[in-house]
């Protein structure tokens, strides 16, 4: 079983550079990537906001906004990579799981027929994230995030939204969403 090691959320400088600072291990395999850095998951997290924003901006502008999604899709999930993918979007109940490339750009931007509306079409003019914790296994192999994401909607008012997300590197060392579970608040009402 592997340790795992809590990074804080005020300490994450600190802590990741002390603990995932380092070079390969001697060893390992000339095509393994360096261990994961809480600076990598909080990078990765922005860059993902700022795809969605992205996606609903060239649909605003009427551009080709399945093309945005699908570089989306292509930069930040590990669809194609050989590896499983474990994806349940918030705005999803009966086709829940999104297994493949096609069921999250369906789900991304919507296909007539089934429940997907097009989540990133919405637009948002933000997204900002309030991380809980990020755990990265002791090898650096896999970080997991799990905390709150606020989507900011075009009249300015954010919807929260409650999230996981597990990362692996790629071949070329780029980290890669391998589990992403996100739904919203429970409401007693």
């Amino acid at each position: 079983m592997k340790k795992f090691f809590a990074v804080p959320v005020l300490a994450v400088s600190a802590v990741a550079l002390a603990a995932c600072g380092g070079a390969a291990a001697e060893g390992e395999a000339a095509s393994d990537a360096s261990p994961i850095t809480a600076e990598e998951v909080t990078a990765a997290q922005q860059a993902w906001g700022e795809g969605i924003v992205t996606i609903g901006k060239t649909f605003t502008d009427e551009g080709d906004f399945r093309a945005a999604a699908q570089e989306h899709i292509n930069t930040h999930y590990a669809y194609g990579d050989d590896s499983t993918i474990l994806f349940k979007p918030t705005l999803a109940a009966v086709d829940q799981f999104r297994e493949t490339n096609d069921e999250a750009l369906s789900y991304f931007v919507g296909t007539e027929g089934t429940e997907d509306g097009g989540f990133a079409i919405a637009p948002y003019t933000a997204v900002r994230w309030e991380n809980n914790g990020t755990v990265i296994d002791e090898d650096g192999d896999m970080a997991v995030a799990m905390g709150n994401y606020f989507f900011t909607g075009t009249d300015g008012n954010e919807t929260k939204v409650e999230y996981s997300f597990a990362y692996e590197k790629d071949d070329a060392g780029d980290l890669k969403i391998v589990l992403h579970h996100s739904s919203l608040p429970f409401s007693a009402e």
